[in-house]
C-alpha cells in the first residue's frame, strides 16, 4: 500500500479501532465489513484501499493494534518489575487499563481463542504477542533473582504464563459481573509466587 497522508492514516485507524470495538462485542464471526462500512461511514473502495486483503488483513490489524495498546498500558512499570513494590504498581496499571476500556474483556485473549480454530496467520499473530508480553514478565522474574529478592528455583516462564493465566480467567468472570475483584484475586494470588525469598 502506498503511504498514506495523515487523513488517510486517521481513517485507517478509525476503522481498526471500530472493527476491534465489534470483535469484543460480537466476535470475528459476528462482525461483518458492510457493518465496520457503517459504523465508520466509508464506502467499499475505500475499506478496500487501506485493506486490499479484506477482513482478515483488517483483523490482523486489529491484533496488531490492540497488542500494541495493551504494552503501552503497561508502560513503564512493565520493563522493571525489579521489586515487589513495582509488580504491584504495574498490577494496578493493568486493572485501570482494563476497568477503563469499559469492555471488562481482554482483547487479545478474545482474538485469541477464535483465531486458533479458523486464521493460522491471525493466530500467529496473536501467539507473537503473548510471547513478547510473556518474555516481559520473566525479564523482570528474573531481575527480582538477580538482586536477591526471589529463590533462585523459581522459574520465570512458568511464573509468566500463571499470571497471564490469571489476567485472562479473572477477566472471563469479571466480564459478566462488570466488577474488577475476580480479576484482581486472580492476580494477586498469581502474584504470591514473587514472594519466596531467595535462600540466605
Amino acid at each position: 500500500m502506498a503511504e498514506l497522508t495523515e487523513r488517510g492514516r486517521r481513517t485507517r485507524q478509525r476503522i481498526v479501532e471500530e472493527t476491534g470495538r465489534q470483535i469484543l462485542a460480537a466476535g470475528i464471526g459476528g462482525t461483518t465489513l458492510d457493518d465496520v462500512r457503517a459504523a465508520t461511514l466509508t464506502s467499499k473502495s475505500q475499506l478496500f484501499h487501506y485493506f486490499p486483503g479484506g477482513k482478515d488483513e483488517l483483523v490482523r490489524a486489529v491484533a496488531e493494534w490492540e497488542g500494541a495498546q495493551l504494552m503501552a498500558a503497561q508502560e513503564p512499570w512493565v520493563h522493571d518489575l525489579s521489586t515487589r513494590e513495582s509488580w504491584e504498581a504495574w498490577r494496578q496499571a493493568l486493572v485501570d487499563y482494563y476497568i477503563g476500556q469499559g469492555r471488562w474483556a481482554c482483547p487479545i485473549g478474545s482474538l485469541a481463542s477464535e483465531a486458533a480454530a479458523r486464521n493460522p496467520e491471525l493466530a500467529a499473530v496473536v501467539a507473537q504477542a503473548f510471547r513478547d508480553w510473556g518474555a516481559l514478565l520473566a525479564a523482570g522474574v528474573r531481575r527480582m533473582q538477580d538482586a536477591g529478592r526471589l529463590g533462585g528455583h523459581v522459574d520465570p516462564d512458568r511464573v509468566a504464563a500463571s499470571i497471564m493465566s490469571a489476567i485472562q480467567g479473572g477477566l472471563v468472570l469479571s466480564q459478566p459481573l462488570h466488577d474488577p475483584w475476580p480479576l484482581e484475586a486472580a492476580l494477586e494470588q498469581a502474584l504470591h509466587a514473587l514472594d519466596t525469598p531467595a535462600p540466605r
